[in-house]
C-alpha cells in the first residue's frame, strides 16, 4: 500500500471513530445533564472536524506538483494542523464558559453511571485510533495525521478525567448521603479545557514552523558532515538552507569545487551529492549549485570552507 493510500485510510478511520462519539456523548450528556460529557462531546466534534480537515489535508497533499504549485501541495498539511490548532482553542473556550456557568448554578447529575460508561468507551477507541494514527503518522511524516492523533490522544486524557469526576460524585454521594457534590463536574471540564489548550499551544508552534519556513538545523549539520567527509574535489559548501512542506524536506546549497574540473565532471559531483541527501532522506528535494573555487574565501562561504591556508594559496597560485 502507498503511503499516501495509508494516510487516507487512517484519516478516514478517524472521521468514522469521531462521528460516532459524537453522537453517542451528546445523548448521554443530555440525558444525565452533565456538562462535563457534553464538554466531551463538544471535544470530540471538534475532533471531528479536525479528522475531516486532515483526511481533506492528505488527500491534497498527495497531489503532484503542476504549474500553479511547482513545489508541490505539502502545505496543505501544515495548513490542516494550524486550523486543528485554532479550532482547539475556540471548543477550550467555549467549554470553559460552559462550565463556568455551572460552577455558579451546579445542577444534580441524573446518571453518572451511565456517563462513566460512555467515557470509558470513549477512552478505549480513541486510544486505539491514536495509537494507529501516530504509528502511521511517524512512518509517512504526515503533520496532518500528527495533529488529528494529537487530538484523539488529548481525547483520552480528557476522557479519563471525566471518568474520574463522575466516579466521584458517585461515589462521595454514596458516602455522605443527602449531600451534594455537584460542582465537582463543572471543575473537571475546566481541567478538561486546560489540557485541551495545552495542545493546541504545542500543535500552533509545530504547523506554524513549516508554513514560515523555519530551518532544520539537525538536518542541515548533517549534510555538512556528510559533504565533508566524502572522497570528492570540493573545497566548501555555503548557502546551505532548509525547509519543509507537509512530509517533503526541501534542501538548497552551493558545493564549492576545485576549479580546474569540467562541466561534466561538476555535475557528476552534484548528482552525487544529490543522490547521498536523498539515501538519508529518501522524498527530499534537493537542488545543489557548483562554484569553483579561487581561494579567496568570501563571506558567504567562510564558514564552510574545506580548505586550510596553503591549499588555498595553491588554488589562487595554479589560476591563471
Amino acid at each position: 500500500m502507498t503511503p499516501d493510500r495509508r494516510k487516507k485510510q487512517a484519516a478516514l478511520l478517524s472521521v468514522f471513530s469521531n462521528t460516532f462519539l459524537v453522537g453517542l456523548k451528546i445523548s448521554v450528556g443530555i440525558l444525565i445533564g452533565s456538562v462535563s460529557v457534553l464538554s466531551e462531546a463538544v471535544h470530540s466534534a471538534v475532533d471531528l472536524l479536525a479528522a475531516l480537515i486532515a483526511w481533506l489535508a492528505v488527500r491534497a497533499s498527495g497531489k503532484p506538483a503542476d504549474s500553479t504549485h511547482p513545489f508541490g501541495h505539502g502545505k496543505m498539511e501544515n495548513l490542516s494542523g494550524a486550523i486543528e490548532a485554532l479550532l482547539i482553542f475556540l471548543a477550550a473556550g467555549w467549554i470553559m464558559y460552559e462550565a463556568l456557568l455551572k460552577l455558579w448554578d451546579p445542577k444534580p447529575i441524573e446518571d453518572w453511571g451511565l456517563g462513566l460508561g460512555v467515557m470509558l468507551l470513549s477512552v478505549i477507541l480513541n486510544l486505539f485510533v491514536s495509537r494507529m494514527l501516530f504509528r502511521v503518522a511517524q512512518e509517512t511524516d504526515s503533520v496532518a495525521l500528527q495533529a488529528d492523533a494529537w487530538h484523539l490522544r488529548t481525547d483520552v486524557y480528557t476522557s479519563a478525567g471525566v471518568m474520574g469526576g463522575l466516579a466521584l460524585i458517585g461515589v462521595s454521594e454514596k458516602i455522605f448521603p443527602g449531600r451534594h457534590f455537584d460542582w465537582v463536574d463543572p471543575v473537571a471540564a475546566i481541567g478538561v479545557a486546560v489540557l485541551i489548550l495545552r495542545v493546541a499551544y504545542r500543535l500552533t508552534l509545530q504547523s506554524a514552523r513549516d508554513l514560515v519556513d523555519v530551518h532544520f538545523p539537525e538536518m542541515e549539520q548533517w549534510i555538512r558532515e556528510e559533504v565533508s567527509r566524502q572522497n570528492l574535489p570540493i573545497h566548501g559548501l555555503h548557502r546551505l538552507r532548509t525547509r519543509k512542506a507537509g512530509s517533503i524536506p526541501f534542501v538548497d546549497l552551493h558545493v564549492v569545487m576545485d576549479p580546474h574540473l569540467s562541466l561534466e565532471e561538476s555535475h557528476g559531483i552534484t548528482d552525487r551529492i544529490v543522490a547521498r541527501i536523498r539515501q538519508k532522506f529518501p522524498n527530499a528535494e534537493v537542488v545543489v549549485h557548483a562554484e569553483p573555487c579561487d581561494g579567496r574565501c568570501s563571506r558567504n562561504c567562510q564558514s564552510g570552507c574545506f580548505l586550510g591556508e596553503e591549499e588555498k594559496r595553491k588554488v589562487q597560485q595554479s589560476l591563471p
